[in-house]
């Protein structure tokens, strides 16, 4: 099962799949650009709030690949 959800506070344009297969997943992306899909981060969730960390290095990718 997979869920898309909107992460505005990462940047504009980015969001997060959820997948739960053998746990719960997250993938935070960019796919507003022609010429590629730009994946900022993933990772295995453990707890219900998605951590501090993982926004903040998927913001500061973002702001890289806007660079």
């Amino acid at each position: 099962m997979k869920e898309l959800k909107p992460m505005p506070t990462v940047g504009a344009g980015a969001y997060e799949i959820r997948i739960k297969a053998s746990g719960q997943w997250r993938v935070i992306y960019v796919a507003k650009h022609a010429d590629a899909v730009y994946v900022l981060h993933c990772f295995h969730k453990t707890t219900p709030k998605t951590a501090k960390s993982d926004i903040d290095l998927a913001a500061k990718r973002y702001k890289l690949m806007e660079a």
